[in-house]
């Protein structure tokens, strides 16, 4: 007996790729199983030119290839697939995830109970963990994003201390504060309504800017357990790279400099501009690699100083929609992840 598919508004999953098509080979495969009609994909290059891309993508049936002259990383990728995009809905997705068949279905159904929702997420477990027999969270997203009083990202799953075993825990749909891009699901209109990701970030963080300004703009981002995704992990900048620790803390400076309010941004920066050194200071005695992040921290540090003036400009714009006081956004948010187990 054939299995069944279930139908809904059209939905394009838009892929970002750089590099290692065999990482995307698998992750096609993968979603040539999901059951949900109609999906399109959208492959975007970013730049890398590789010839053999439209071999893979002429394979798959419903697949188009953008490509790209440069690589615009994870946000400006993303923007260049979703302006290519004529769905009502569409998912972001890293290239090294695999999917449940059911994936899709769970979160377009969730999407349609809601007009308010602007973003979704999966439950993304641990693929490498998955293969070996375990249901583990995986770091980036977990069971849905939250956000600490000093701007500091967190989830559902995963703390300082390391990430949980999935026991059903966070079986329950919730309210989240940001939704990881490795399986973003978003409401078409409300990412055109707010410009997209700011392509400024390149990568790191962007996603949780743009739910940032979802919800000062009065929308909802949730999490939907029943769908479940799994991410390899690690496969644009390793843990512990330079790089990563860079746009890491660039971004996340520049994110609350744009989003947040002016009375908590008064008193949380001058405390944020402390943390910095100390991080630096951090990574320096106890990293391998410490001078080398230590000195990321540093000159992100530096350029988000220099782009002051830019960042101030970017920030009128995102006040300018909000709907929502830092109170009510914040409600119930530890002052500190590092507080948290």
């Amino acid at each position: 007996m054939s299995e069944a598919f279930f139908s809904g508004p059209p939905v394009d999953v838009i892929i970002p790729h750089y590099r290692d098509i065999a990482r995307l080979e698998r992750c096609l495969a993968s979603l040539s199983c999901t059951r949900y009609r109609p999906m399109g994909i959208i492959v975007v290059d970013n730049g890398s030119g590789d010839p053999e891309l439209e071999k893979l993508t002429g394979k798959v049936s419903g697949t188009r290839l953008l490509r790209l002259h440069e690589n615009r990383g994870y946000a400006g990728g993303c923007n260049a697939g979703f302006h290519a995009s004529e769905a009502d809905y569409v998912v972001f997705l890293n290239d090294d995830t695999r999917h449940d068949p059911l994936w899709l279905e769970a979160l377009v159904a969730e999407a349609r109970r809601d007009e308010s929702i602007a973003a979704l997420q999966p439950k993304i477990l641990s693929l490498a963990e998955h293969a070996r027999g375990r249901n583990v969270f995986d770091h980036a997203g977990a069971a849905g994003g939250m956000l600490d009083r000093l701007g500091f990202p967190w989830c559902y799953g995963r703390t300082f201390s390391g990430v949980e075993e999935d026991r059903g825990q966070y079986d329950t749909p919730r309210d989240l504060f940001w939704a990881s891009g490795a399986a973003m699901f978003v409401r078409k209109s409300v990412f055109s309504e707010l410009g997209g990701f700011d392509d400024s970030f390149f990568m790191h963080m962007e996603e949780i800017d743009l739910c940032w300004r979802m919800r000062l703009a009065g929308y909802s981002v949730r999490s939907v357990p029943s769908s479940v995704v799994y991410h390899e992990g690690g496969a644009s900048l390793a843990k512990g790279s330079p790089l990563k620790t860079y746009y890491n803390h660039r971004n996340n400076l520049r994110m609350l400099l744009g989003n947040m309010g002016i009375w908590s941004l008064l008193a949380i920066f001058p405390l944020r501009l402390l943390l910095e050194p100390a991080a630096a200071l951090f990574y320096l005695l106890t990293d391998s690699g410490g001078q080398e992040n230590a000195l990321a921290v540093l000159r992100a540090l530096r350029d988000v100083l220099l782009k002051l003036p830019d960042t101030l400009q970017r920030r009128k714009a995102v006040q300018s929609v909000r709907r929502r006081n830092d109170r009510s956004l914040f409600r119930g948010m530890p002052f500190s992840v590092f507080f948290l187990r």
